[in-house]
């Protein structure tokens, strides 16, 4: 039996103290060889001093605690107000709800680890991370394609809406987004966890992304690389094409409104799904569609950070200020006015 220990060359490792164990578990029959694989990564995350890193982990500690706040918010308004169970509501809510898991599948692990000494993540952990941040993310891009297809019908097909966008046909349509979103990536992930990794084990970045990973395992796999970024492809260009034709056909039947407070209402109730869209493909597309490969580390780990906590924070502030409906009822959910057709009015005398 053969133990092998390999020491980290990387500088940010040999800080945090402790060696790299590599463990290879391939047997070799003739030889009566065994070796272990390595059970265990080390996520670098973002470098930086004893302050810097203080400051970053109290930036986006308050970055996540606004995001569950404001999806939060949203996601209860829906629940909790009449007025917004409708379709386009439903969804948002649903959205918002997705938002939440979406940030917590990365930031608490990223937090943990910036005041952790080993900042290591099991190999099971690691893969588990991989799946849902990136089942999440493949629901998100579902959903943002279903939004956009419910806009087309509300302003498209007016009459028909009713009769096409049931309660029923609704929640079919959110079980698909949820139910798709996580079918899609067990094949790529079950791919590249087969893969050995018999090397170093650090990753430098934040998250479980396929990218260190490749870079990690002990062989070349350009297929399952070729099959991964197919699968990118497809997942991303996929909703990103059917949210352009929907808005395409959108701006069209806007644009042959005869009044322009028929105009200016469309505009303004798509206009704040756009922006969301706009922000989380375009980061997207540079990330995993676009050759990163000649792109600095530490502006990769600022893309994922931008799409993965940016992103979620902004949307609720998105939605909320450009919808008057959605403001009113997130303002009557965080208690800052009452309804009076609903409650009587409170008078506090001094």
């Amino acid at each position: 039996m053969i133990d092998i220990q390999r020491i980290s060359k990387n500088p940010h490792h040999q800080k945090l103290g402790h060696n790299t164990s590599i463990t290879l578990g391939f047997v070799n029959n003739s030889t009566n060889t065994t070796m272990h694989f390595v059970t265990e990564f080390v996520l670098l995350g973002f470098h930086g001093q004893g302050e810097m890193q203080v400051f970053f982990f109290w930036l986006i500690l308050v970055v996540y605690l606004l995001t569950l706040l404001g999806n939060g918010a949203i996601v209860c308004a829906v629940k909790w107000d009449r007025r917004l169970h409708t379709p386009m509501y439903i969804f948002l809510g649903n959205f918002a709800f997705l938002e939440i898991w979406y940030v917590s599948s990365t930031v608490p692990n990223m937090l943990v680890n910036m005041l952790s000494d080993t900042k290591t993540i099991s190999f099971t952990g690691c893969f588990l991370q991989f799946y849902f941040f990136f089942s999440l993310g493949t629901t998100e891009c579902f959903f943002l394609s279903l939004m956009a297809y419910d806009r087309y019908l509300a302003i498209c097909r007016p009459l028909h809406y009713p009769s096409i966008m049931t309660g029923k046909f609704c929640v079919i349509l959110v079980c698909f987004c949820w139910m798709s979103g996580f079918l899609c990536y067990p094949v790529p992930i079950v791919l590249i966890s087969q893969l050995p990794f018999c090397g170093p084990n650090i990753i430098d970045h934040f998250v479980c992304d396929p990218g260190p990973l490749f870079a990690l395992a002990c062989i070349p796999a350009p297929s399952t690389e070729l099959i991964c970024y197919t699968f990118n492809s497809v997942i991303i260009f996929g909703p990103f094409l059917s949210i352009l034709v929907s808005y395409m056909l959108v701006l069209r039947a806007v644009l042959r409104f005869p009044s322009s407070a028929g105009r200016t209402k469309a505009f303004s109730t798509c206009g704040s799904h756009l922006m969301v869209v706009s922000l989380f493909y375009g980061t997207l597309m540079v990330m995993y569609v676009s050759p990163t490969s000649g792109n600095p580390v530490g502006m990769q780990k600022i893309i994922t950070l931008i799409y993965s906590a940016v992103t979620p924070l902004l949307n609720p502030l998105i939605y909320s200020l450009r919808n008057k409906d959605m403001k009113d009822a997130i303002k009557k959910v965080l208690g800052l006015r009452i309804n009076q057709n609903q409650c009587l009015p409170v008078r506090v005398h001094f």
